[in-house]
């Protein structure tokens, strides 16, 4: 694993999805024990990165792992009371949320084949370093995002957002084990639903504060997703037809990786843990 991706990897590890642990709605409690446990978690996994590969590595990288399958027991759960139960929410937002809950089981079990340097289902060691990022981020923090603006502000572009960001994930998933083509298509309908949520972070979400820098927060989020993901989106087509320019592998790490890490999903779950304290205050007034 590179530096610069394990840099962005252990971004998505200590920082995006402790803060998205304590976004997410639980009102059975169940969240609160594993989000006490997640910083120790992943400071175990971004030690693991520092690590040449072997044992040790391996060791740090399965307690992260271990981690994130409860997490993953969890979504099981959730989804169980969901079918039992009836809605508790909008589909789309359940099916973002159960997606961001999975999603960090991806992510960890390709961290220990890649500590262990093992070809998970044949997969290389690039491949996993890159997969371990993208679920981190594409899989928790933008599915997260988008189950967010969806729940909140209910507009039809963070609906159709709620819908295309999970489909998008699957899509591209499934694209690994198939085509470049399937990816393409995946990368397309991911694409899609990171600008319809963009558009609405920007439209529907940032004027619901009125403080400066959070509003900033939001803002800069969206701008860098029409970005990130015009980046994404040639570099897929790039793979099913060689005219098409678009970036390498490296230099994809340092501009769509390192943007969407630190300028869309940390810029924008503070923004949205900053509306979470605003919220009480406001009622108590």
């Amino acid at each position: 694993m590179t530096a610069l991706v394990g840099v962005i990897v252990a971004v998505g590890m200590v920082v995006v999805v402790p803060l998205g642990l304590r976004l997410m709605d639980d009102d059975r409690g169940r969240l609160g024990p594993i989000s006490q446990v997640w910083p120790l978690a992943g400071v175990a996994g971004a030690v693991s990165l520092l690590l040449d590969r072997g044992p040790f590595a391996v060791a740090l990288a399965s307690y992260y792992a271990a981690v994130t399958g409860w997490l993953a027991v969890l979504a099981l759960v959730r989804l169980i009371e969901i079918v039992r139960a009836g809605r508790r929410r909008p589909i789309a937002v359940e099916v973002a949320v159960l997606t961001a809950m999975v999603a960090p089981v991806v992510a960890g079990s390709s961290l220990v084949a890649e500590r262990g340097g093992y070809e998970l289902l044949g997969f290389g060691m690039t491949t996993l370093a890159l997969t371990v990022a993208h679920f981190h981020f594409a899989g928790f923090a933008a599915a997260l995002v988008a189950a967010l603006a969806a729940a909140v502000v209910g507009s039809v572009a963070a609906r159709l957002a709620a819908w295309t960001v999970p489909v998008g994930i699957g899509v591209v998933f499934l694209g690994y084990f198939t085509s470049d083509a399937v990816e393409l298509i995946g990368a397309i309908v991911l694409t899609a639903g990171m600008w319809l949520l963009a558009w609405s972070l920007w439209r529907d979400v940032a004027p619901t504060t009125s403080k400066a820098g959070v509003r900033a927060l939001f803002l800069v989020g969206a701008a860098v997703l029409v970005v990130t993901m015009a980046l994404a989106l040639s570099w897929a087509a790039g793979q099913v037809w060689d005219a098409v320019p678009h970036l390498s592998l490296t230099w994809m790490a340092a501009t769509h990786g390192l943007a969407n890490a630190l300028g869309f999903a940390v810029c924008v779950l503070l923004g949205w843990r900053r509306l979470q304290y605003a919220a009480p205050r406001a009622a108590a007034r």
